[in-house]
């Protein structure tokens, strides 16, 4: 079961959070069909949306993730909720690129460098809060290590890590991300840089030792305490009532080109790939019900 762990060391000082997301990833990359690359990128995204999305506190908050480096990918959006369930999409999910020199993935390669990591956070204001930085590498964890720290003032270290294996399935997927508390003595940011820096690989420690291991070598030196733990899953809130909410608020115009050329329409959500379908007559009560509100009346076709 893939979960999110939170766990607090150094007296309060550190907080981190680890999450194992094998399922969730397999189900996006089932949904999208993606290179053994664009899963890697999209599960690293998956997972630090998700990590983010249950830091927050409000119950219906929402964090959205964007990452646009100018790669053959092209765009990779991943939201979650509060609770860490997430769902996403890549531009291109079929590109690929050769494994690097030292035999990884090239995540950054396909994702780009030349562009923004932008981070939404909707808590049910007026307007959501958006940060963006510059992409430091297009690996997905450094750059996320960098938001944090330039837009948010966190001081923070971010590891992300897919795992596929031959056939294409996700054999390993997961990451975690440490924080500082404020005040944080200089003596424990060195000693979490040595551990970060001689740790085992990470799908390895996910794949082979656990999430606990992930614990024990990040935290190695101090005693930490897990203080929550949460199921996460891929999980898509699209729905035929929102699809139709959707429509309507596209402009009068188009909706009526589509009731002028008389056939049923198809609308395939970006995100489970899920098909919804209206007929003639659904859009023809859509239009109505838009130009009633607008104080006109469409004629009949």
């Amino acid at each position: 079961m893939d979960k999110i762990i939170r766990a607090t060391a150094g007296d309060g000082s550190i907080k981190m959070a680890v999450i194992t997301a094998k399922d969730l990833v397999q189900r996006a990359r089932e949904i999208h069909g993606t290179s053994p690359t664009a899963s890697a990128a999209l599960g690293r995204s998956l997972c630090a949306a998700s990590l983010m999305g249950d830091m927050m506190k409000e119950d219906d908050a929402t964090l959205t993730l964007r990452i646009n480096g100018g790669g053959p990918i092209g765009s990779i959006v991943a939201v979650s909720d509060s609770g860490g369930n997430v769902r996403g999409y890549v531009g291109n999910p079929k590109a690929d690129l050769p494994l690097r020199s030292d035999g990884k993935l090239d995540v950054g390669g396909a994702v780009g460098r030349d562009g923004l990591l932008t981070v939404s956070r909707d808590i049910g204001l007026k307007e959501p809060y958006i940060g963006s930085t510059e992409l430091v590498s297009g690996e997905i964890a450094e750059d996320i290590t960098a938001y944090l720290l330039e837009s948010e003032q966190v001081p923070s270290a971010c590891a992300l890590g897919v795992l596929v294996d031959k056939d294409l399935s996700i054999k390993a997927a997961g990451g975690f991300i440490v924080q500082l508390m404020p005040g944080a003595d200089d003596s424990i940011i060195d000693k979490l840089e040595d551990n970060i820096f001689t740790m085992d690989q990470l799908t390895t420690v996910l794949s082979e030792d656990g999430e606990e291991e992930l614990f024990r070598q990040v935290l190695r030196g101090f005693e930490y305490h897990v203080v929550g733990e949460v199921p996460v899953e891929y999980r898509c809130y699209c729905s035929r009532e929102r699809v139709e909410e959707a429509l309507s608020c596209i402009d009068l115009s188009e909706l009526e080109d589509m009731i002028a050329q008389g056939q049923d329409i198809s609308v395939s959500c970006q995100f489970c790939d899920k098909v919804y379908s209206f007929s003639v007559d659904e859009l023809h009560r859509i239009a109505e019900e838009k130009s009633s509100e607008a104080g006109n009346v469409p004629e009949e076709n």
